[in-house]
Parts: C-alpha cells; sequence; structure tokens
C-alpha cells in the first residue's frame, strides 16, 4: 500500500475526550486484528472506551503524552510516551500503545507517529526510551529501524489476544541525542 497524507498530533484535555469514539475504533479494531496489546478477546468497543477512559485520559496534561495520526477526518493511529517515571529516573520514558487501525495499516503511520515521539522525547530533554513489544510482531522491524536495541527476550510474558497460548516479549530501548 502506498503512504497516505497524515497529521500528527498531540490530544489533551477537552480535544483528547472529544476524540473518545475515534481512540476506542482504533484499538478495537487492532485487538480485533490480532494485536498483542494487554488485552485478551472477546474486547468490545466498550472495553476500548473504558481503557482510554478510565487509564490514559486521566493521566493526561502531566507526564503521559498522547499522539495521534489523523486521516480521512479520524484518528487512525496512536501512541503514548509515559514519562511518568520515579524521581531516580527523570531521563527516561516508556513508549505505549503503537497502534494503527487495520484500515490504514502499512503506509507508514507508525513510522511517521514514531518519528513525531521520537522527536517530542528529544525536546523534553529525555535521552533514553524504553518499549516491549510481542517478539516476532510486525512491530519489532520498525522499531528496530528507528534505532531500538534488544535487550532481551522473555518468554511466555503474556498470554496471546485470543487466550490460547503464551506469547513472549522482546524488551528494547533506544538512547537519544547520542
Amino acid at each position: 500500500m502506498e503512504e497516505i497524507a497524515v497529521h500528527i498530533k498531540e490530544l489533551q484535555g477537552q480535544e483528547a475526550q472529544a476524540k473518545l469514539d475515534h481512540l476506542a475504533a482504533v484499538l478495537h479494531r487492532c485487538v480485533s486484528d490480532g494485536a498483542s496489546v494487554s488485552f485478551i478477546a472477546p474486547f468490545t468497543l466498550e472495553d476500548a472506551r473504558g481503557y482510554w477512559r478510565q487509564k490514559v485520559l486521566p493521566r493526561l496534561g502531566g507526564r503521559l503524552r498522547l499522539f495521534v495520526a489523523e486521516a480521512d477526518g479520524r484518528v487512525v493511529g496512536t501512541v503514548l510516551l509515559d514519562a511518568d517515571t520515579p524521581p531516580n529516573q527523570p531521563h527516561r520514558a516508556e513508549v505505549a500503545k503503537l497502534l494503527v487501525h487495520g484500515d490504514y495499516q502499512r503506509r507508514g503511520i507508525a513510522q511517521a507517529l514514531m518519528t513525531h515521539l521520537l522527536a517530542e522525547a528529544s525536546a523534553m530533554g529525555l535521552t533514553l526510551l524504553t518499549l516491549d513489544t510481542r517478539t516476532h510482531d510486525k512491530a519489532e522491524p520498525l522499531y528496530r529501524k528507528l534505532g531500538f536495541v534488544t535487550v532481551g527476550v522473555i518468554p511466555a510474558f503474556a498470554l496471546s489476544p485470543d487466550g490460547s497460548s503464551l506469547d513472549g516479549t522482546t524488551v528494547m530501548y533506544k538512547q537519544l541525542g547520542q
């Protein structure tokens, strides 16, 4: 598929609340398509709304930042930069919930989101990013392409999205400004 024009921006407060249904639709579709992002089928659209409403939206505006990709008038991708770390780790953050709606995958959106996140992390003065992803997931090569280094694999880390098996997770990091 060819790349499409997307607009990457940060959502906070009222604007994030107004986009709740869009955010839920992206998460729901990704889980329905088998993405290993902490949820197990059956996973409803209301479950997806609950995740954003309870776990993400209340924390925005502080050290948790939500970046979205918009195309065709809707949110088609997301990524979180979580810099809410202990006092002895102000230099680092975790990357989470890199999601692209199934209708928009393989068009450069995940890379655009990550490129934006990396620039924002650098502007915040962060020097270390960490993440984990299902071992052998399609996101792993993207993270490597962006300079993330694999620390190792934790076997049998989480249930697969359909709950039928245990998947490993690959732990990765990237040092910024070097």
